[in-house]
C-alpha cells in the first residue's frame, strides 16, 4: 500500500493510494473459501463446488469488496494519523485514471480533498462583551402564580353562567315556528362555551342562564359561518353545516366552571414538594428564583451569539475551498441538485465558519464531555419541559426515566452533547472576557432578537 499526500492549494489536497495484489490477495482466497463451503451449484453437492468456478463467479465481486475494504480502511487511518483538518468527505478525482476491477491488480485511486483555512482564534480579557440579566418583575412572578393556580385548578358545578363556564345539556335543532324539527338534530350530551361564540349578540343569550333552564341560540350565527366550529357542535360533516342553519334549543343540565386552586399548603407540596414551600411568600420567592435561573439561560444564549458575532469579526474573512466544496455539497444531495446548493452554500459557509472558531475556542478551553455530562443536559431539558407546564416537583427517579429516553435518539443525543459543549465553553468565556454587565427588562431583552 502506497500513500501520496500533497497540497494542491492552501485550501486543498490531493490524497493518491495504490494497492498492489499483495495488499488484498489473501483476503480475497479466504473470503472465497468461505463462500467455496456453502456454495451450491447444479451438478455438484453442496460445499463441493471447485474452488475455480467459485473464483470465475464470485472473484470480480470478493476482490472489489476487499479493496474497498483497504481503501475506506487506509484512506480513514492515515486522515486520522496524519491530523488532515479535512472538512466534508474526501471526493473521488474527476481525472482519475479508470480502473478495471477485474482485471489490474495494481490500483490508484485519487481523491480531492478541501482542507480547512488556517487562523487563530482565542479570548482573553482584552476583549470585551455585553451580557444582558433579565429581570424578574413582580408581574412576571404574579402571572407564574396564575398560571400555577390555573393548572392544579379543578372544575366545579355552578347553577349560574358566568363568562368561561362550560354548559351542558341536550340539544335540539327548531323547525320555523320554534318546535323541535321532525328528524331533526337531537344531541343528548352536547357541551357549549358562549365565551367562544364569534357573535356577541348570541353570547348574550345566555347571560342569565341557569341550572334546570333552557336557551334558544343559533349556532350558524353564533360562530358566524365557521364550518369546523358548527359541525364539531353539531356531530356533522362540515358538507352538512348548510342543511342547518336555524335556531336550537339547549336544555341545560349542567354549568360547570373551572376554579382556580387556592394559594394553601396543599398546592405548596404539589409544585414544590411536600414542606419546601410554606408560605405564599415563600411561594413568590422560588418562582422568582426559577425565572432568573431561566433568565440565565437566555442570557448565556445571547451571550454565545455576541461571542460568534465578535469572533467571527475578529477572525475575518477566511478563504475557503468553494469549488471543492459545491461538489461535495452537490454529491450528499443529490436529489437536490445545483439549484439548492446555489441557494444554501452561503450560509453552509457561515455555519462552518462558526463551527470551525468554536472548535478552536473549545481546544483552547480545553472542554471535553463525557456522557455524565449529556445525562445532565438530559435532566435538565427534562425538567424544563415540566416547569413548562408549571410542574416542577417532578421526582429525581422520573426525571432520570425521562433523560433515558430521551438518549435513546441518536439526534437527541446529538444535540445534548452540542448543548454541553455550549454549556461549558459559555461558562469559560464567562470567567476569561470582560463582561458589560447590563439589566434589562423581559420586554427590552426580546427586542434584542428583533
Amino acid at each position: 500500500m502506497n500513500i501520496k499526500f500533497e497540497k494542491t492549494g492552501d485550501v486543498s489536497a490531493r490524497l493518491a493510494l495504490e494497492i498492489e495484489k499483495a495488499d488484498y490477495a489473501d483476503a480475497v482466497k479466504k473470503q472465497l473459501k468461505n463462500i467455496s463451503g456453502r456454495a451450491q451449484m447444479p451438478g455438484f453437492r453442496p460445499g463441493h463446488v471447485p474452488f475455480g468456478l467459485i473464483q470465475k463467479r464470485y472473484g470480480t465481486e470478493v476482490k472489489a469488496e476487499e479493496v474497498n475494504k483497504l481503501l475506506q480502511k487506509h484512506l480513514t487511518e492515515y486522515i486520522r494519523e496524519n491530523h488532515v483538518n479535512m472538512l466534508g468527505e474526501p471526493l473521488a478525482a474527476e481525472d482519475q485514471q479508470p480502473v478495471d476491477i477485474e482485471k489490474d491488480e495494481t490500483m490508484t485511486f485519487v481523491f480531492d480533498i478541501a482542507l480547512a483555512p488556517e487562523f487563530d482564534a482565542q479570548m482573553t480579557g482584552h476583549d470585551k462583551l455585553p451580557y444582558y440579566r433579565v429581570e424578574v418583575s413582580a408581574e412576571d412572578v404574579e402571572q407564574q402564580v396564575t398560571q400555577l393556580r390555573q393548572s392544579m385548578g379543578h372544575p366545579e358545578s355552578v347553577d349560574t353562567y358566568a363568562d368561561r363556564d362550560i354548559v351542558r345539556g341536550t340539544l335540539a335543532e327548531l323547525d320555523a315556528e320554534g318546535k323541535p324539527a321532525e328528524g331533526g338534530i337531537v344531541i343528548e350530551t352536547a357541551s357549549v362555551m358562549p365565551t367562544y361564540f364569534k357573535n356577541d349578540d348570541e353570547k348574550t343569550l345566555f347571560a342569565n342562564a341557569a341550572k334546570g333552564g333552557l336557551v334558544i341560540f343559533n349556532p350558524s350565527k353564533a360562530y358566524e359561518g365557521s364550518d369546523a366550529e358548527i359541525a364539531s357542535l353539531l356531530k356533522i360533516s362540515k358538507e352538512d353545516v348548510a342543511a342547518h342553519t336555524g335556531n336550537f334549543s339547549l336544555q341545560i343540565s349542567e354549568i360547570s366552571r373551572f376554579v382556580p386552586a387556592e394559594l394553601n399548603q396543599e398546592l405548596f407540596d404539589k409544585a414544590f414538594g411536600e414542606g419546601n414551600v410554606k408560605s405564599e411568600e415563600e411561594l413568590r420567592a422560588r418562582i422568582s428564583e426559577n425565572l432568573a435561573k431561566a433568565h440565565e439561560a437566555d442570557s448565556d444564549y445571547k451571550f454565545l451569539l455576541d461571542v460568534r458575532a465578535h469572533m467571527e469579526k475578529k477572525v475575518g474573512k477566511l478563504t475557503f475551498p468553494d469549488a471543492l466544496l459545491r461538489k461535495i455539497m452537490l454529491a450528499n444531495n443529490k436529489d437536490k441538485g445545483e439549484a439548492f446548493v446555489d441557494e444554501n452554500y452561503a450560509k453552509s459557509i457561515e455555519e462552518l465558519k462558526w463551527h470551525l472558531i468554536k472548535e478552536k475556542l473549545v481546544k483552547a478551553a480545553d472542554i471535553k464531555v463525557d456522557d455524565s455530562d449529556v445525562k445532565t443536559q438530559a435532566v435538565a431539558a427534562a425538567r424544563y419541559q415540566f416547569a413548562q407546564y408549571g410542574i416542577n416537583n417532578i421526582p429525581d427517579e422520573y426525571l432520570e426515566n425521562y433523560a433515558q429516553e430521551m438518549l435513546k435518539k441518536q439526534e437527541q443525543v446529538n444535540m445534548l452533547v452540542e448543548r454541553a459543549i455550549d454549556s461549558k465553553l459559555v461558562r469559560a468565556l464567562k470567567d476569561k472576557v470582560k463582561l458589560d454587565e447590563k439589566t434589562l427588562s423581559k420586554e427590552d431583552f426580546g427586542k434584542l432578537f428583533e
